[in-house]
């Protein structure tokens, strides 16, 4: 099987082919920008598979089909879940959630492996992808929870809500009011229901709204630590591998 990385973070792509090795599967290529990658595919052979980050340093890397035509399969390796997760679902498309697991990782290929279109079928609809990606404000997104407290019901604006957090295998939101109730989604079901603009999910454990961050300290190992409002139960620190994109959000 030939696989290839799109990578636009060489540290990733590497840690990335490293992982690929632990599963015997070799990268053929790691290319790390869109004009990069355009070149190779226009002179090499494509590959079963592409490993594609989505923002790349010279733009989305959508650009690079809008170039040339690759004809293989796709697996995304984003940090954008709270924008991606309805495209994906809709167009049966697998994603890795940064930072990576060896054991996604692992499901992931296996999956590909197991369910190998023919060749003409492998690519997916980049452009419903793409609409969904850098036009976020056309989307519907959730104004406010129904949340059941014992025998009543409770109606808590997202607006209300500093962060959602998962403990012990459950979801909880944390309010302005210094509340935490149990939710009925996952942190998964959330990031495709809150609006990419307000929240944003720093790591495997916590989303939180922009607008209750009240200190962004530089922590061990390039992380940053946040500072909310009320939250104060864990520390919430945005991993390494998605530092960039919270910049980036922040802006």
């Amino acid at each position: 099987m030939k696989v290839i990385i799109i990578e636009d973070e060489k540290p990733s792509a590497r840690r990335l082919g490293r992982m690929l090795s632990n599963l015997n599967i070799e990268a053929q290529a790691m290319l790390h920008s869109v004009k990069e990658s355009v070149e190779w595919f226009r002179t090499n052979e494509h590959p079963d598979l592409i490993l594609l980050d989505i923002q790349l340093s010279d733009g989305l890397s959508f650009e690079i089909f809008e170039e040339v035509t690759v004809n293989s399969a796709i697996i995304f390796t984003t940090a954008y879940d709270e924008y991606a997760l309805k495209a994906f679902k809709l167009n049966s498309i697998d994603y890795l959630l940064k930072p990576i697991d060896d054991d996604e990782l692992e499901i992931a290929i296996d999956k590909f492996k197991s369910n190998q279109p023919e060749k003409h079928d492998l690519m997916v609809d980049i452009n419903q992808i793409k609409k969904l990606l850098v036009n976020p404000l056309e989307r519907e997104y959730k104004r406010r929870f129904t949340i059941k407290v014992g025998q009543h019901l409770r109606v808590v604006d997202t607006d209300d809500i500093e962060c959602f957090y998962s403990d012990h295998k459950a979801t909880y939101c944390h309010t302005n009011q210094g509340k935490n109730y149990l939710m009925d989604f996952s942190l998964e079901q959330l990031d495709d229901k809150l609006d990419p603009l307000k929240f944003y999910r720093v790591n495997r454990k916590f989303l939180i709204q922009m607008n209750a961050i009240t200190d962004i300290i530089s922590y061990t190992n390039s992380r940053l630590q946040i500072k909310l409002n009320h939250y104060k139960e864990q520390e919430i620190i945005v991993s390494r591998e998605r530092v960039k994109e919270f910049k980036n959000w922040l802006e």
